[in-house]
């Protein structure tokens, strides 16, 4: 079995090594290939002994898995100038944090060479990026979310279980682009802006002595990868625009209360949060 990874940061990276330290090397005759950017990175990569080498156009054709960890652009920029090179039994599973755009350019392009396309997205994942902060237990019990060309095909949808199964997922979720992308908005993407805005208080500075887990949690993601996160949130401009307007909204509701003393608006606003989280997540 050949496995090729295009993007050897935290994900790319995570994922190779769990298919090097999870997977039956002997009976699979695992050969492992990488691509990233930064030649340095790749070169750790085989001297860690996670890789056997260098994805190339020529063992790229007999790869039987290719994962695409790059950012959202970068990766339908990949797609479109080697998906003429992946083998018919090939699939290839992007692991971009937003769907939409990756997965129709996708299916379009392996409808057109013959090759497996697969959208994922593994939720997890640290504040830290890189390569040297993946691990190979990075996804083990962790949801994974897939997006599927076909909802009909009971053997393929087991056999990306089965291609994925080094990574030690808990559980798998199978949805079509658009509602990845809607539910992502809210459960990711809004708790990072959330976050991100927070934390620009001019009394966090001074917020040492003061602040708990309260603090903690709500700055946790506050921590993270600009770039990225920039790209993310514009692809998914509609769903998350749709969430920061309801979240201010909220908050608006919460300021008059206070702008007006109104303890009794108030109450009935901190009651209607705490029934609303007890009715999605229990107590």
């Amino acid at each position: 079995m050949k496995v090729g990874f295009v993007g050897l940061g935290l994900i790319g990276g995570s994922m190779a090594k769990a298919y090097r330290e999870y997977s039956n090397d002997e009976a699979l005759g695992l050969e492992l290939y990488g691509y990233d950017r930064d030649s340095s990175i790749l070169s750790f990569a085989m001297l860690d002994g996670t890789l056997n080498g260098e994805l190339d156009d020529e063992n790229i054709k007999k790869c039987d898995l290719i994962f695409i960890a790059l950012y959202p652009m970068a990766s339908i920029e990949y797609l479109k100038n080697k998906s003429h090179l992946f083998g018919k039994n090939t699939v290839v599973i992007d692991l971009c944090g937003t769907k939409s755009d990756i997965c129709s350019v996708g299916f379009s392009l392996a409808d057109e060479y013959g090759y497996t396309f697969v959208g994922g997205h593994p939720m997890a994942g640290t504040h830290n990026s890189g390569y040297k902060y993946s691990r190979a237990n990075m996804f083990k019990g962790a949801p994974m979310v897939i997006v599927p060309p076909r909802f009909d095909d009971i053997n393929l949808l087991g056999k990306i279980k089965e291609l994925l199964s080094p990574a030690r997922f808990g559980r798998f979720s199978f949805t079509t682009a658009e509602e990845h992308d809607r539910m992502i908005a809210f459960t990711s993407q809004l708790a990072h802006v959330v976050s991100n805005a927070y934390v620009k208080s001019p009394t966090a500075k001074n917020h040492k002595g003061f602040s708990a887990g309260s603090y903690k949690d709500m700055t946790r993601v506050a921590w993270l990868n600009e770039n990225m996160w920039a790209e993310l949130f514009l692809e998914n401009r509609e769903p998350l625009l749709f969430e920061l307007d309801g979240i201010i909204s909220s908050l608006e509701a919460y300021r008059d209360a206070l702008k007006t003393e109104d303890k009794k608006k108030m109450v009935s606003l901190l009651r209607d949060g705490r029934v609303a989280k007890e009715e999605i997540d229990g107590r």
